[in-house]
């Protein structure tokens, strides 16, 4: 049975394209994603269930839970695949007023490998993203405190204002007093959009811990489903062909399979490489080979002239 992994028709023929030399590949925009987790006992929820109840045996077994979001059938890029909650740089995200707390600006660029502006537009854009697609709020009124509930109408309010870009994160700290908690992600991996994608993102992908008293809520306007659920579970049922996934997802899911504790894959994250990953197409033995470094299990092979 195929796996899960999500692949458009119209990739070989940009391939091919991309080989000859006929496509100009485009600039990838920064991006950010969270891998939000959590530790529950042996139940919890998978893709069968609602969010936070649980959804029979497949949930059971060590491990935190992840959260992960379906993308809508209509999207159109990766419509179906089951995702974090993420999405790209807001252009007001490096606002040097933003209320900060946590490695400093310097620590976040040397570890990502940008500059300080760069380094700063991503962090708050994995934690503005989280809020906006899972109402998850990595942010408090001090250094060392975090909002325990963000679940009322004034912050849907908010939520929705920052959703639609009619206020900036600085606007929305500095409004509700709270200061922007980077201690609470860890940056995990890095992968840039293959060349012959039209629309390429430079996405950093993180970790953090759910907050204590915070709940995630089915509210992203991209997703028609919510889930928790323990990524040797969702690779799992990605490995049987029942859950679409893009690679990223699947291989940080398989590299979070092991850790015991969400605050355990947290710690892990200061060690892991951010070596950008990124797919490569090569014209071999009459094939065109598609293949991401380190990621063999991506691998595609796509005849020159014919189809995936």
């Amino acid at each position: 049975m195929a796996n899960g992994q999500w692949y458009p028709p119209e990739w070989p023929d940009r391939v091919r394209a991309l080989a000859a030399g006929e496509l100009t590949p485009a600039a990838p925009r920064p991006a950010a994603t969270v891998m939000l987790l959590r530790d529950t006992p042996d139940t919890g929820a998978g893709p069968e269930g609602p969010e936070g109840h649980g959804a029979g045996p497949e949930a059971h077994g060590p491990g935190p839970e992840v959260h992960m979001l379906r993308r809508s059938a209509s999207m159109a890029f990766a419509g179906g695949a089951y995702a974090y909650p993420g999405g790209g740089v807001d252009p007001r995200d490096d606002d040097h007023h933003v209320r900060w707390a946590g490695p400093p600006r310097t620590a976040w660029a040397a570890r990502l490998g940008v500059d300080e502006a760069a380094a700063q537009a991503i962090v708050c854009a994995a934690v503005r993203e989280t809020f906006e697609e899972a109402g998850v709020l990595l942010a408090g009124p001090t250094p060392d405190t975090v909002v325990g509930d963000t679940t009322g109408d004034d912050w849907e309010a908010d939520r929705v204002a920052l959703v639609a870009r009619e206020v900036s994160f600085a606007e929305f700290l500095d409004r509700r007093g709270l200061v922007l908690r980077s201690d609470l992600l860890g940056a995990w991996a890095r992968w840039i959009t293959p060349e012959f994608e039209p629309r390429r993102y430079d996405t950093f992908f993180f970790v953090a811990v759910l907050p204590a008293g915070q709940r995630t809520r089915d509210v992203s306007t991209e997703a028609d489903r919510t889930v928790w659920i323990r990524p040797r579970q969702a690779a799992e049922r990605y490995d049987r062909g029942e859950l679409l996934m893009m690679p990223p997802t699947i291989a940080t899911l398989r590299q979070l399979d092991g850790t015991a504790t969400a605050a355990d894959a947290l710690a892990a994250a200061a060690s892991r490489d951010l070596t950008p990953v990124i797919a490569r197409a090569r014209l071999e033995d009459g094939e065109l080979v598609l293949s991401w470094p380190g990621h063999d299990e991506f691998t595609k092979h796509i005849p020159v002239g014919g189809t995936a």
